[in-house]
């Protein structure tokens, strides 16, 4: 794994905390790499908004790109900032995405990802993307996943207590994922999310391929293998992370 550390981005917004700040120094970095005539991917979340907003002020100024958006809440910020869109469908080859996560791990660079509730649609367009950088501030950086998150688990509706039964069978504790109204969280496919606490996650891509076999799980939060680069916001500066595509644990 090679580190760099580069500058923060020429542009700036309104922050509220430094953690913000930290943030927004990841993402501008990251879109400072996008490039007109790319097929740009599109994260969900609450770093990758500031991703959106970053890339948003670039078309402005005249770069031409297509994105791809990864939830609706993203297609509806991209919409309101004029960047074009389309859809997989169009283009099943994406030349950068940017997006963020819940948790690093700093040897391997495999994530945990899918707090936003986006993780299926986030995971194909990671597949799709030939550059996928992630970015975030300090405190996602971790030596195991799993120190500080649960690993969210998409399963569909029916029959969902059968994959719970089966995902506590793998060591897990899952808890069905809850609206603050109290009904239960539906992802952009309609699906259930299951929180799924595992405790340090020794061995993530064993982990990943019990969890791909489990019957009605849709997708997991477990990203093997995926990572091109993480992108650290500082205060002043952003350390940049970097690991072979395709590296796995």
């Amino acid at each position: 794994m090679q580190i760099q550390i580069c500058d923060a981005g020429p542009w700036r917004s309104l922050v509220t905390t430094d953690s913000d700040r930290m943030k927004q120094n990841a993402a501008e970095s990251a879109v400072s790499e996008i490039q007109t005539g790319m097929i740009v991917g599109l994260g969900t979340g609450s770093t990758a908004t500031f991703a959106t907003s970053a890339l948003g002020k670039r078309i402005q100024q005249g770069l031409k790109i297509i994105g791809i958006p990864t939830s609706t809440q993203t297609e509806a910020q991209a919409k309101s900032l004029g960047i074009p869109l389309s859809t997989l469908d169009e283009y099943q080859d994406i030349d950068l995405t940017i997006d963020g996560a819940d948790e690093v791990e700093r040897s391997t660079l495999n994530l945990i990802k899918g707090y936003g509730g986006a993780l299926l649609r986030e995971k194909i367009v990671a597949r799709a993307t030939k550059r996928l950088i992630i970015i975030a501030d300090e405190s996602k950086l971790v030596e195991k996943l799993g120190t500080r998150h649960f690993v969210p688990v998409e399963v569909v509706p029916f029959g969902w207590r059968v994959a719970a039964r089966k995902i506590q069978n793998l060591g897990g504790e899952p808890s069905l994922r809850m609206k603050p109204d109290g009904s239960v969280f539906l992802t952009d496919g309609g699906h259930y999310i299951l929180n799924c606490a595992f405790g340090l996650i020794e061995k993530p891509a064993a982990l990943a391929n019990d969890l791909d076999h489990v019957v009605g799980v849709v997708e997991h939060g477990l990203f093997i293998g995926m990572t091109s680069e993480v992108r650290i916001g500082g205060a002043e500066s952003v350390q940049v992370l970097r690991s072979e595509r395709g590296e796995s644990a």
